[in-house]
């Protein structure tokens, strides 16, 4: 099981934006800028080129919409959508703000920030989506990724 499943499950905590029946969005513990989230499937799947067009279509969806909601947050010029997955075979998108092409490094990541900043910077995405009209998806706690 993938520590993503273990997030998803709620035996690991996180921080959560979004939940829908297909995915759900949370903050990592290493941002590379501010409300940096990651959208990942519901279901354990390895790779992006794995999964299939309908989940990677709603995947990218969800994306737009927490990249949205992170512009008007943190009034960035951008926001970037990056695919790796080389840290967790569990596919996942990473959705941040961003200013340039030279921050979106992963060598960027900061791993060290206080619980606080983290909380802070997420629960203002969460008000972003729901202030956008998407309140249903947002889950009433950022621990969970249960909807209300």
């Amino acid at each position: 099981m993938s520590v993503f499943m273990k997030i998803i499950d709620g035996e690991i905590p996180g921080r959560f934006v979004w939940a829908d029946d297909v995915c759900v969005g949370f903050g990592t513990i290493a941002p590379i800028t501010d409300g940096h989230v990651l959208v990942v499937p519901r279901e354990e799947i390895e790779e992006y080129t794995t999964a299939d067009d309908t989940t990677v279509a709603h995947l990218s969806v969800v994306a737009k919409r927490i990249g949205a909601a992170q512009q008007a947050t943190f009034s960035s010029p951008r926001a970037a959508v990056l695919v790796a997955g080389f840290e967790v075979a569990h596919l996942h998108l990473h959705v941040l703000p961003a200013w340039d092409e030279r921050s979106l490094r992963f060598d960027n990541a900061r791993p060290d920030l206080p619980a606080e900043q983290l909380d802070a910077a997420i629960e203002q995405v969460r008000a972003a989506l729901r202030d956008a009209g998407h309140g249903g998806n947002v889950p009433l706690e950022m621990s969970s990724p249960a909807l209300g």
